[in-house]
């Protein structure tokens, strides 16, 4: 597909979040709307999480990730949304302008507005100076769904998962596909973070769920072989396990906002947010939220 040199709205994310937008404000009427992806295929990590449910709320039915992700597409296809594949935004500039990389190398994109649907990153081990040496076998949910459903692989067998948050009990969803078994949840809170009635989910894949513990320290050489973890009280135990898998605490995507003109807040760490906020509550208050999305 040829990159035009200029477009309304360009979307940078062919996510669930990049495909939605493009798809209703094709809807409410903006006229050339493009989405710029860097991977092969839109759709985002719904893509590779194969597992239910997904759809619900969109297209009133259960739905797997990739069978979601896909819908997404065909949406926005329908709906005449230009998907630009293999394109990575590199820099963003004043007034609009966008530099893009792809096969045909850079090349630039004169835009009305910009749109950034990077999505998040779950933090990992590093930012959480986790201490301990640095063996096989440390991973995010988003490493372990992209291991399981793309590249039929199994980095572990009995892991111990980091969080209580929704995407926690959507690792668990993996691991039971894989026939992964985890010997423990750990959350430093008293409670789940994900809703609470979440917190009898583990019981129900024999996962013993540990509330008020906290990860201290990760042993093993060439592999993960246990870790050791504390209690609210103090207590320190270690657990037998070949795999640890971090979930959650995500941040924004925001290294294109980092290298930009583009106000930072510190707090969140992504871009301030107040036009897009007015952008979109003006867009919503203007259409017709009975209209089905696709």
């Amino acid at each position: 597909m040829s990159i035009p040199e200029t477009c309304d709205v360009a979307i940078v994310g062919g996510g669930p979040a990049g495909l939605a937008t493009a798809t209703r404000l094709k809807q409410l009427g903006v006229k050339n709307v493009v989405v710029l992806e860097r991977e092969a295929q839109a759709g985002g990590i719904p893509r590779h999480c194969g597992h239910p449910p997904f759809g619900m709320r969109e297209f009133k039915r259960v739905l797997s990730g990739p069978t979601y992700a896909a819908k997404l597409v065909e949406c926005a296809n329908k709906a005449g949304v230009k998907i630009l594949l293999n394109t990575s935004v590199v820099q963003l500039h004043e007034q609009g302008k966008v530099t893009i990389s792809s096969v045909n190398g850079l090349s630039e994109i004169q835009t009305k507005i910009v749109v950034l649907a990077t999505g998040v990153r779950e933090t990992p081990r590093s930012t959480r100076l986790v201490s301990g040496q640095r063996p096989m076998g440390i991973l995010t949910t988003g490493a372990l769904q992209s291991m399981v459903y793309l590249k039929q692989k199994m980095p572990f067998k009995r892991p111990v998962i980091i969080g209580s948050e929704l995407v926690s009990f959507s690792s668990l969803l993996t691991c039971r596909h894989a026939g992964i078994k985890p010997v423990a949840m750990i959350e430093p809170n008293r409670r789940v973070t994900a809703r609470h009635y979440m917190q009898f989910m583990p019981a129900l894949f024999g996962v013993p769920l540990h509330l008020e513990t906290r990860l201290v320290a990760i042993s093993g050489e060439d592999r993960v072989t246990s870790v050791r973890v504390a209690k609210s009280t103090g207590d320190e135990t270690n657990i037998d396990c070949d795999g640890v898998l971090f979930t959650g605490q995500f941040t924004p995507e925001a290294a294109l906002v980092r290298m930009s003109n583009l106000a930072f807040d510190q707090a969140s760490g992504g871009p301030c947010a107040i036009v897009p906020i007015l952008l979109f509550y003006r867009c919503w208050k203007n259409s017709d939220s009975s209209r089905p999305f696709c």
